[in-house]
């Protein structure tokens, strides 16, 4: 679709959004929200006419790109058909999802509690490790995000959870294993493996083995950069989760559904875990969607014990009905296997050629279409871009990054000193190297803020 200019509707939309428009994680009259006319594929545009390049993919959730002609479509018919049904009945859309998803989910993972979003699918399965377990305490990694309901935004670990942490939640949070800046003073994958997993392990004992009911932890960290693990970390937490009789919960709602190259990252690291939470990509974002993935032994606690919890919109027919397009257009059109490809062999190699030629990067790390460019004022000390929350005119060098990129036609996903690639999991090449050149330029930006 080409844009058609519209200055007067786009002041109109503008006005009305900050009049208004009460918008999440920002102080009110701070902020300038882009008046957004249109999507379509990997691209949006404004009411000026001009274009973007999605290298957020939205908030890394349109995993098939905007306005997808088959799920819209099946979003239309169901609407035709039954708009919504209570949670309490058996209903096609809802129980053709659940079969989608729980055909893919690793090992036992085949009974699905729809939320709606990944939030409240953290919070679901924290409860249900709770009651399975009859303990009270979660361990959460720090440099992490699981939402931002009340015990979801308690898990995190990153600065949002501070304005809402009371101290009460029955939180207790550890380092998760990040050699580019290791807590363990490791100068190894395998250093950084064995020290994470002996400190995890120290916590637990210190913290009492009989009161933790569950370890969350994102799959592959998302929001604070895209720090895969190291080989062997993952499956060691499953052995201490299985030791101490500890409920292990992955946090799949950024990284499933293609995002990794594989349905899910946890198929990277061949690990099961207890819960698996989702949303986001499980139907591009469409309609507002997200779960849990429940193992036997959990979904069997509640066989003839009511579980009491629920949400008057879980597995709602037009959500699910989304769900099930989405899944079946990315079998169809070999979405996941796309991401994987592109992301070996246009993504990674080209990223690492910026990172020699731009001092402004540190690091390089990802997978499929999941990137992370780690912003350094220095390479040898590494010294952050900017400094932890930085914010005002600290946070200038990324914020000098982020409007070059969008000059160019591209909208970055940044959050403190780092930058993700995450555009749809079915961009097309070409698309790619457009959004990279873009990057390649607002390097330079942040380059000029090196020592």
């Amino acid at each position: 679709m080409t844009p058609q200019p519209s200055p007067q509707a786009g002041a109109a939309v503008k006005a009305a959004d900050r009049a208004h428009v009460f918008h999440s994680w920002s102080a009110q009259e701070l902020i300038d929200p882009l008046a957004v006319a249109g999507a379509e594929g990997s691209y949006f545009w404004d009411y000026e006419g001009k274009r973007y390049l999605d290298f957020s993919s939205g908030l890394v959730y349109t995993n098939i790109g905007y306005q997808h002609p088959k799920v819209v479509a099946a979003i239309q018919e169901q609407a035709a058909r039954m708009t919504t049904f209570a949670p309490a009945f058996a209903v096609e859309a809802r129980s053709e999802a659940a079969r989608l998803i729980a055909e893919r989910t690793p090992g036992d993972l085949d009974k699905i509690f729809f939320t709606n979003g990944g939030a409240d699918a953290v919070e679901h399965a924290l409860r249900m490790a709770r009651l399975h377990t009859g303990r009270p305490k979660v361990l959460s990694a720090y440099r992490s995000y699981h939402g931002g309901t009340q015990q979801a935004v308690n898990v995190t670990g990153d600065p949002r959870r501070w304005a809402s942490d009371s101290g009460t939640a029955g939180v207790v949070h550890f380092w998760a294993p990040f050699l580019y800046r290791s807590r363990f003073y490791a100068e190894t994958e395998e250093q950084e493996c064995a020290r994470a997993l002996e400190h995890l392990e120290t916590t637990i004992a210190f913290e009492g083995p009989g009161t933790v009911a569950a370890i969350v932890l994102e799959t592959i960290p998302g929001t604070a950069g895209i720090m895969m693990p190291p080989a062997g970390y993952l499956a060691g937490v499953r052995e201490i989760c299985d030791k101490y009789g500890i409920v292990f919960v992955l946090d799949e709602v950024m990284a499933g559904f293609g995002r990794t190259g594989t349905w899910f990252a946890a198929d990277l690291y061949d690990v099961v875990p207890d819960l698996m939470t989702f949303a986001k990509g499980v139907n591009s974002g469409y309609v507002p969607l997200g779960g849990v993935a429940i193992s036997a032994e959990i979904a069997a606690t509640f066989a003839e014990r009511p579980y009491p919890g629920g949400l008057t919109y879980s597995g709602h027919p037009l959500a699910c009905a989304a769900a099930v397009a989405t899944i079946n257009v990315m079998a169809e059109e070999g979405v996941v296997e796309h991401a994987a490809r592109l992301g070996a062999e246009v993504v990674e190699p080209a990223l690492r050629e910026l990172a020699e030629r731009h001092p402004s990067v540190g690091e390089v790390r990802g997978t499929g279409m999941f990137w992370a460019l780690e912003l350094v004022r220095s390479r040898e000390t590494r010294e952050p871009l900017v400094p932890y929350n930085a914010t005002g005119q600290a946070a200038t060098p990324m914020s000098a990054f982020a409007a070059s990129a969008k000059a160019h036609g591209l909208w970055p996903f940044v959050n403190m000193n780092r930058t993700h690639v995450v555009p749809p999991c079915n961009v097309s090449e070409a698309e790619l190297k457009e959004g990279l050149a873009a990057l390649d330029t607002a390097l330079s930006v942040a380059d000029e803020y090196t020592e």
